[in-house]
């Protein structure tokens, strides 16, 4: 791999697969910025794209092996980025293809490239299932998610390490906490909030009352981690020369559980914005996923030197700032 001695980006071919959801475009700028040749692959239209990105359309679910591994090798890849699979508005079969299927394709592709090629296959803190109130999960701890979209992407973890035992393939899987930032999607909790609270905005620039906001009860622990400090993990994870990098698992988080109640408090405080929430309490409909979620993020910090360094408020005004005008946000 024509990866530099000082395991930087610069130089370096990299394919981001799923370029155009909620992580590729801050994967695909990240690449760019650190001087990398950034392929960005995707089943839709690139918005607005850099010419000197080369955006890619392509169908993954409907492509073989053989084709993928024509387009790396034309490409001369160093790194492919799996940030493609699918979540909202996927029934369990649907995600098992685009979550799981997809991930094996990926790998059966690279190990059959005449040179060596790093999957960074980005996994998610859903495939271990509930947490120990108290303490970090660390990578050790068997898979035992339940939900639907955490078991297909556990599928996938394990096609990426299978091709990694079994074939050789150069593999890292990164399992992300939950990513705040700029272009959440609409139907996770905090894409729905943003979402809301940019519709308020333009409410209260017509002098109108903003809607309500209804909320899920919100009792849970998760751990957070902002969108920029996931990509830059995902730049290290890359990048990183160590021999002890390559088959491995990475947690990326924040390790720690943050209340879910009080962040979204302070994501519209953050906003500035007077909205009505509405929050059933305990007579609202209970989520079937965990109520604790906190990563042991000491691997991340002894491969990869990596550790997250914005804060929650970082996190939110990030997001806020792509959905509502600039506001006197004093609180």
């Amino acid at each position: 791999m024509a990866r530099t001695d000082e395991g930087t980006a610069a130089g370096l071919s990299v394919v981001v697969l799923g370029a155009t959801g909620y992580l590729g475009p801050h994967i695909t700028s990240a690449f760019g910025a650190a001087g990398a040749r950034v392929h960005p692959v995707s089943r839709s239209a690139v918005q607005d794209p850099d010419p000197e990105l080369r955006p890619l359309r392509l169908d993954l679910l409907e492509t073989g092996p053989a084709e993928l591994a024509d387009l790396l090798g034309s490409l001369r890849a160093d790194v492919v980025v799996n940030a493609a699979g699918r979540v909202w508005g996927a029934d369990e079969a649907e995600m098992a293809r685009g979550n799981g299927d997809l991930v094996g394709r990926v790998a059966e592709a690279i190990a059959a490239l005449p040179r060596p090629v790093r999957l960074v296959q980005l996994g998610t803190v859903h495939e271990y299932g509930a947490g120990t109130p108290g303490a970090g999960t660390p990578e050790e701890q068997p898979p035992a998610p339940v939900t639907p979209y955490g078991r297909t992407k556990l599928l996938g973890t394990e096609q990426a390490l299978r091709a990694a035992r079994d074939r050789g393939v150069d593999t890292v899987v990164l399992r992300l906490a939950n990513a705040v930032g700029a272009g959440a999607p609409r139907g996770s909790l905090f894409g729905m909030v943003a979402a809301h609270l940019g519709e308020a905005a333009l409410a209260a620039s017509r002098g109108e009352r903003p809607a309500e906001l209804r909320l899920p009860p919100l009792t849970a622990r998760r751990d957070v981690v902002d969108v920029r400090d996931a990509v830059d993990a995902i730049v290290a994870a890359a990048t990183a020369t160590g021999a002890d990098v390559p088959g491995r698992v990475i947690n990326i988080g924040r390790g720690e559980a943050v209340p879910m109640g009080g962040l979204i408090d302070r994501m519209i405080a953050l906003s500035g914005l007077e909205v009505p929430v509405v929050d059933p309490g305990d007579q609202g409909p209970r989520r079937t996923d965990v109520e604790w979620q906190q990563m042991d993020v000491t691997r991340a910090r002894k491969l990869l030197d990596w550790q997250p360094r914005r804060t929650l408020d970082d996190s939110l005004l990030h997001l806020l700032g792509a959905v509502t005008p600039p506001l006197d946000r004093r609180n």
